[in-house]
């Protein structure tokens, strides 16, 4: 039984819609989402109607997906009106585009066009009332024909391959088809001149490498627990385990049918122990492409994103196989067959590195992707206009540029075991939620303030936090420096970073310090901060002039200048008044 739907909208179609429009339009488009995926496929078509005074942009659901969230949200950001689906069914329409099958697609009124949400049509699914069959997704009888008949007057694929196997399979629907390319992968293209501001949004310094994990929606994927081993909860708190932090920076992208089938909330809840290791979730319609960009590996399976990855010329380990729901003959299939796997079971870090090293790109996945790279737009909207039967607009056809996400760098706010090795002022660092016996170096715990174990705090050498300069809640760097090594008798340094490049360090025995990178460096402020704690402990001690100290990580020297701050407040580290705070603190 379908939900309730709201009434019928009466602007700008609908009943009497002629007599409260503003302008008349010469043709109606809805474009018809079946989920927040197949939604974010549409957004990529929008420009292509652009500035046409003669078009009237519309939104409708089927409902027919099992993944219903997410969608509302979608429709509140594109703020075009919304058809409730028996009225878009009962509306006369020009062009109707739909990035999915399902749903009662076959009774629009009006020409309809379908494009792939994917990577071309790759995956076994079959229609309701099948049975055991499970014909490819999309490029099938059961999907491209109603009482026998094709019902899609343009079936958009990216690929003459594609063309092949649909004349195999239903050549019923070849008259339809027409290649236009990928425009997903085109705004990738567009946009690889800009992965470097791609990866400091997500925070990820230099010499570090950025691995993102990424799954499709199924039991079978990577995040999916209904495949032949369940990894994912054992391998999380591993990879932040064995991966050191200043050396590797992790990102999860989640097929939008693993975020809005279980809810956020609830993917928050599951991965909160990695993400308070520094794992970013990334948002799924959004972000996803630009953390592809910015990546140096993908932890993936056998989806579409792991795909475009590697056409993207990203080194790419499967985590997840699942090749028995793919169609064997798709590209999607043989490159699942022949892409390094994962052993999870084995060392991570290793793998991750000649995964990285001996890694070649292979020109196949992004030679089957489009046959037409960088022409989606002008193929796509050429085919529009012509089933629309109108004139195509004078200026050429162009896609939107993928904008820069927000800054986002990791917040790691599990504590941190901390090995060092100082020689001179040069001082190595790694630091790990956890550290093999083995490692080499002398130890100090790292721990945020805002750990979940407040325990932790008590065993910590350092503390660390991050606030503006000026939060009036923190009372600043002196004051919230000096209340934690009041607070925590065996904590000696506390930490309080202020930017990407700079942090106040007040120790317990040595004063208060002010660390500001030098040109060139780019490592996370609270490794400094374990690096002059280090060096203090070895010895060291700053000239009134300051000294210059090297952090080595991540495969590099990072130089930072470490000054004294004025000794009146030092003095709190070491119990002394302060006289220019009350004595009431």
């Amino acid at each position: 039984m379908r939900p309730a739907e709201p009434p019928p909208i009466r602007v700008p179609v609908g009943e009497g819609s002629p007599r409260w429009t503003s302008r008349t339009v010469q043709r109606r488009v809805p474009l018809v989402v079946h989920n927040a995926t197949s939604a974010g496929r549409l957004l990529d078509l929008l420009p292509l109607f652009h500035d046409d005074f003669r078009v009237q942009l519309l939104v409708t659901s089927t409902g027919s997906s099992a993944f219903q969230g997410g969608i509302r949200e979608i429709f509140a950001e594109l703020e075009l009106p919304v058809l409730p689906w028996e009225q878009a069914l009962s509306t006369p329409v020009d062009l109707a585009v739909s990035a999915s099958f399902g749903g009662e697609l076959a009774h629009v009124q009006g020409k309809l066009s379908v494009i792939s949400h994917g990577v071309g049509y790759t995956k076994k699914l079959g229609t309701p009332g099948a049975g055991s069959r499970e014909p490819t997704f999309g490029l099938s009888p059961e999907w491209l024909l109603a009482d026998g008949r094709p019902f899609v007057d343009g079936f958009v694929l990216s690929h003459p391959e594609q063309s092949e196997r649909l004349a195999r399979v239903c050549a019923e629907a070849v008259p339809a088809a027409v290649l236009a390319g990928d425009p997903c992968f085109d705004r990738m293209l567009a946009a690889r001149p800009y992965r470097d501001r791609f990866r400091r949004a997500l925070g990820v310094r230099r010499g570090q490498r950025l691995v993102v994990l990424n799954s499709t929606w199924n039991p079978e994927g990577f995040f999916g627990s209904g495949g032949s081993l369940d990894v994912l909860p054992g391998l999380l708190p591993r990879l932040a385990a064995e991966l050191p932090a200043d050396d590797y920076r992790l990102a999860a992208v989640l097929h939008p049918n693993i975020w809005h089938g279980h809810g956020p909330g609830q993917i928050r809840a599951w991965l909160d122990r990695a993400r308070r290791g520094g794992l970013t979730l990334i948002d799924p319609v959004h972000g996803w492409r630009q953390a592809l960009l910015a990546a140096d590996l993908v932890l993936g399976d056998f989806g579409a994103v792991t795909y475009y990855s590697a056409a993207l010329g990203t080194a790419v380990l499967l985590a997840a196989d699942g090749r028995e729901k793919l169609d064997p003959e798709a590209p999607l299939a043989e490159f699942v067959r022949r892409a390094p796997r994962l052993d999870p079971h084995a060392p991570l870090r290793p793998q991750v590195e000649r995964a990285w090293e001996e890694h070649r790109p292979d020109p196949a996945p992004a030679g089957f992707v489009t046959s037409d790279p960088g022409r989606s737009a002008e193929l796509l909207r050429r085919h529009f206009y012509a089933l629309m039967e109108l004139p195509e607009p004078a200026a050429p056809a162009s896609l939107e540029p993928l904008p820069l996400p927000p800054y986002d760098p990791p917040r790691q706010t599990a504590p941190l075991s901390v090995r060092t090795r100082v020689s001179g002022t040069h001082i190595t660092i790694e630091r790990s939620t956890e550290h093999p016996h083995d490692a080499v170096g002398d130890a100090h715990l790292a721990v945020h303030e805002e750990t979940r174990h407040p325990g932790d705090l008590e065993a910590a050498d350092v503390i660390t936090r991050d606030g503006r300069a000026d939060d009036p809640r923190l009372g600043g760097a002196d004051l919230w420096t000096a209340e934690v090594l009041r607070e925590h008798p065996h904590c000696a340094a506390a930490v309080y970073v202020t930017g990407p490049g700079g942090c106040t360090v007040r120790t317990r025995d040595h004063g208060a310090f002010r660390l500001t990178a030098c040109p060139g460096a780019d490592a996370d402020p609270a490794a400094y901060a374990s690096s002059l704690h280090a060096w203090l402990a070895h010895g060291g001690t700053v000239p009134p002039d300051g000294v210059t100290l090297r952090t080595h990580t991540a495969g590099g020297a990072h130089p930072f200048l470490v000054e004294s701050v004025d000794p009146r407040r030092a003095a709190i580290g070491r119990g002394l008044p302060d006289p220019d705070t009350p004595d009431t603190l």
